[in-house]
């Protein structure tokens, strides 16, 4: 069995304990790709990444589709992937592409922007959204606004800090007022190449289930 094949086998566990079978979302990724981030996209540990949440994509997606946006002071909307191309993707459509900005520094909310504008007027629809969004720390203030402004919206943001920032912007995302439901979550993974996949699926759906519950009694989303 393919290890693909056995992670979807593990996030299929997941969504039976967290009682999220049969829920459909679309997944996004969301890298970060600032200057601190060039070790961990030049030894696997980023495309290790990639294939582990496009598992998630192939148990909640109708499409098995994971989309895909890295950032750091600019932001590139990359193409989607898929079990098909799965392999190698981040050498070939980020490391190996020129006019990807690359290892600069933060600059969260242009990307989040576009992440809206994709699933809220691109192509909108009120299907829930799960935006796993990486980050090895620096994240800048204007984040709140973004993320109280997009409370309407049906996404979901699952920010998962990496490495030893003290992330103090996103560590206060559980407090943040204003907003019409809690859309954001936080959880900080040292070394993400040394947590187990049933470990991560397990983070990353964790506040999930409760967010959907909150968006569908404020009809965000409709079921």
């Amino acid at each position: 069995m393919s290890t693909i094949d056995l992670r979807k086998k593990l996030v299929q566990l997941t969504l039976e304990k967290k009682k999220l079978t049969g829920v459909v979302a679309r997944v996004g990724i969301v890298l970060d790709i600032t200057g601190s981030m060039q070790t961990l996209y030049r030894n696997g540990t980023v495309q290790e990444v990639v294939e582990r949440i496009l598992a998630v994509a192939c148990k909640f997606d109708d499409n098995a589709t994971l989309d895909v946006w890295v950032y750091d002071n600019h932001f590139s909307r990359l193409p989607s992937v898929t079990e098909r191309d799965f392999s190698d993707y981040v050498h070939r459509q980020i490391l190996n592409d020129p006019q990807i900005h690359k290892f600069g520094r933060n600059n969260e909310p242009p990307v989040m922007e576009d992440v809206i504008r994709k699933y809220t007027e691109e192509d909108p629809s009120s299907t829930p959204v799960l935006i796993i969004f990486i980050n090895d720390g620096g994240v800048v203030k204007p984040i709140k606004k973004v993320l109280t402004a997009s409370s309407v919206q049906p996404i979901f943001w699952q920010f998962v800090g990496i490495g030893q920032s003290d992330f103090e912007v996103l560590k206060k995302l559980n407090t943040m007022e204003g907003r019409v439901v809690d859309n954001a979550n936080f959880v900080h993974l040292d070394d993400i190449a040394a947590v187990s996949d049933e470990a991560l699926y397990d983070q990353l759906l964790n506040e999930f289930p409760s967010w959907l519950q909150a968006a569908k009694a404020k009809r965000i989303i409709r079921s």
